[in-house]
């Protein structure tokens, strides 16, 4: 049986686009979904799927589910457990990581990210974040803060495309670990 993390882009961050993590548990249980646990408010749902069903397709019955359930239509990317660890182990900023967690963001997204792409958005940041790729994953570090970041999600649209993906604190990332096992 698969073990999941699926993640919400933008819910949960003000007025708009609220889905309650009860009504995410009980979406995960009308799709046959098991052992359903939410991580934080953000929207990190963490299931098994007894039919063992391709990320892709397990993004587009969330997607359909929340849009249905709760009003709210939004791009969900699942990881199945291997995925998830492999993330944490590709880490490119381990010293980071372990200092300031709450700085260091992983972005999840649905495509390779090219490494040319990744190098002129580095050029492009007038401050001291720094960016790195690893696969479809984004790995951010703000030193100075997030809310005082010069990089905006205008320049790493520009940079990286319009499919940015949705980014998890690594505070985040290893409580979904944790769950993943």
């Amino acid at each position: 049986m698969m073990r999941c993390v699926a993640l919400l882009r933008a819910v949960n961050l003000g007025p708009h686009n609220k889905v309650s993590m009860a009504a995410l548990r009980d979406i995960a249980g009308g799709l046959r979904l098991t052992n359903a646990q939410t991580v934080v408010q953000s929207g990190n749902l963490v299931f098994e799927d007894p039919k063992d069903r391709a990320t892709a397709e397990l993004e587009r019955l969330l997607e359909a589910a929340v849009a249905k359930h709760c009003g709210v239509s939004t791009e969900i990317y699942v990881r199945d457990a291997t995925e998830w660890q492999a993330i944490v182990a590709a880490n490119p900023f381990p010293a980071e990581a372990k200092k300031d967690p709450g700085h260091l963001v992983v972005g999840c997204g649905r495509d390779r990210i090219p490494a040319d792409r990744v190098q002129a958005l580095q050029r492009a940041i007038a401050g001291r974040e720094k960016v790195r790729a690893v696969g479809r994953e984004l790995f951010v570090y703000y030193p100075d803060g997030i809310g005082r970041s010069k990089l905006t999600a205008a320049l790493m649209t520009r940079h990286l495309g319009a499919n940015g993906g949705t980014g998890r604190n690594w505070n985040t990332v290893q409580k979904i670990a944790v769950l993943l096992g």
